[in-house]
């Protein structure tokens, strides 16, 4: 008798869903575009049952496109976008809408969260104050007192889902451990709420959700939600955890010391480390949890990293616009370096650290520069990010050996690309070809949940494929180690340009109006 595994992926541009066999084997998927709202600038949120329905829906296609019967449907493991919160009331049901981490509305609470106990927030949840969980419930609560007082428990997206799925009432709703650095109410060491900070802010701790592993079986599929999807009534549903978390896990991220870049549309740098180190200091670096128990993944991003060079070619490369392997042969012939120019990759602000209002900027532009030194600059700016954070991966974990890196996603596929990372970091760098790791890692934390694998190792290290590997130049890494002091020079000297335009270009609107 075949057995499968459903896993489900809430992410922001839509739900993906895959069917896997007991090999922990692909056999289908299915995607559902996501219904973001948005009625004015800052403002994007999701409607709760569009989430859910986008469940139901992903899942009635996997059994449609693959003919697998409901009966032999073993288990399922959900994901999901982690910066966003939501609320339920008393009965499951959504309070408020899904709050999305692309929503800045919450933008005083950031500064007055940050004003009171910055560090400590970093100190205890391991990542510093930003759009993010805390910040949201603040504006629920003074924005929207009377929804703030309906609601029984703050969940991410994932935990509503399920949820729904198990007929949890709210008093039974559920937050995994992989989302507390989000939370900016944590003891993330601990994995506890922070009485400390839920006083300094007067947030009710009824109002949080009792935490909880990715892999624990939260209920069954109830008769309803088997009804609309296809499946059988009684299927067990693990908690899940959230999409980094769950990506992460599948590209078989479990021994203390692995660097990996994440290359997709955010340009990702994580690690896996076995102790709570929290970066205090510089703010950078945030202490995710990994699904496993006692790891952590500390990580840093650009957000819209690899979109720079989408954006590149798209913008300024005529119509029709130039190929990526165009760009990189063009790119190629450049030296190390660019010949002094210097791009900053931060389009819509620094997240970590938190710099907002740092803009994309190309600096040191001369006539001998061509389209090729434009490119290869955005490339080389991404690396030199990424060589900081690795910097204070290295003061935090002075004892460790961060010395390989590997790289998935599409900016994988760039052999100038990843050679670039390698001589820009000193390390030796290692392409993946991987494919959905985020639905294979929570397929295999839901098999492994409920028993049905005895190992959550072995089926992911199984599947993953080392493509070409890249060893840094020596004299190449001499230049870059210069290139990337000039980068870091860069960023502060312009910040103060980009903060003063900022402060005269609201003083200019608030006039207007």
């Amino acid at each position: 008798m075949s057995s499968y595994v459903i896993s489900i992926d809430i992410g922001t541009q839509g739900t993906k869903a895959a069917l896997f066999n007991s090999k922990m084997q692909l056999i289908a998927d299915a995607f559902e575009e996501s219904k973001l709202i948005s009625t004015k600038p800052g403002t994007i949120w999701q409607e709760p049952d569009d989430l859910y329905i986008s469940c139901v829906n992903t899942v009635k296609d996997l059994l449609e496109k693959s003919n697998a019967a409901a009966k032999d449907i073993e288990a399922i493991g959900i994901d999901g976008q982690m910066a966003g919160i939501m609320g339920v009331d008393s009965k499951g049901e959504a309070s408020t809408y899904y709050d999305s981490w692309l929503d800045t509305r919450c933008s005083k609470y950031v500064k007055h969260m940050y004003d009171r106990a910055g560090k400590r927030i970093t100190e205890l949840c391991g990542g510093p104050v930003t759009y993010v969980h805390g910040p949201k419930i603040l504006w629920w609560k003074h924005e929207h007192p009377d929804i703030y007082k309906r609601t029984a428990k703050f969940i991410p997206p994932n935990a509503y889902v399920v949820g729904k799925m198990t007929g949890l009432s709210g008093y039974e709703a559920y937050f995994d451990y992989t989302h507390l650095h989000f939370s900016c109410l944590a003891d993330n060491s601990n994995k506890s709420w922070s009485d400390e900070l839920l006083e300094i802010f007067d947030i009710d701790k009824q109002k949080m959700a009792r935490i909880v592993s990715p892999f624990d079986v939260i209920g069954k599929v109830t008769k309803d939600f088997a009804g609309l999807s296809g499946l059988m009534e009684g299927i067990p549903v693990v908690a899940g955890c959230g999409d980094t978390a769950a990506s992460t896990f599948g590209s078989g991220m479990f021994q203390r010391e692995q660097v990996l870049d994440c290359a997709g549309t955010a340009s990702v740098l994580c690690s896996v480390v076995d102790k709570y180190v929290p970066d205090t200091k510089n703010e950078t670096l945030t202490m995710m949890r990994s699904p496993v128990d006692g790891l952590f993944l500390p990580l840093a991003y650009i957000n819209g990293g690899g979109m720079c060079l989408r954006w590149f070619r798209d913008t300024l490369t005529g119509d029709p616009t130039a190929g990526y392997d165009e760009l990189q042969e063009e790119a190629e012939a450049v030296e190390s370096g660019s010949e002094g120019l210097i791009f900053i990759p931060h389009f819509s602000g620094r997240v970590l650290p938190s710099n907002p209002n740092l803009k994309g900027t190309y600096l040191g532009l001369d006539f001998k520069h061509t389209r090729g030194h434009m490119y290869r600059a955005v490339m080389e700016s991404i690396a030199y990010e990424y060589k900081y954070y690795l910097s204070i991966l290295r003061k935090l974990y002075p004892h460790y050996n961060f010395n390989q890196m590997l790289i998935m996603g599409g900016g994988a596929k760039s052999e100038l690309f990843n050679q670039i990372k390698a001589d820009v970091l000193g390390i030796p760098v290692t392409a993946l070809e991987l494919g959905e790791t985020a639905l294979l890692g929570s397929a295999v934390i839901a098999a492994f949940g409920i028993g049905m694998l005895p190992d959550y190792k072995k089926p992911i290290l199984q599947v993953m494929k080392k493509g070409a590997e890249y060893t840094p130049d020596i004299n190449r890494h001499r230049i870059y180690t210069m290139y990337s002091e000039a980068y870091l020079n860069a960023i502060e000297e312009i910040t103060p340009y980009y903060n003063n335009f900022h402060t005269i270009a609201d003083n200019f609107s608030n006039t207007a109006q």
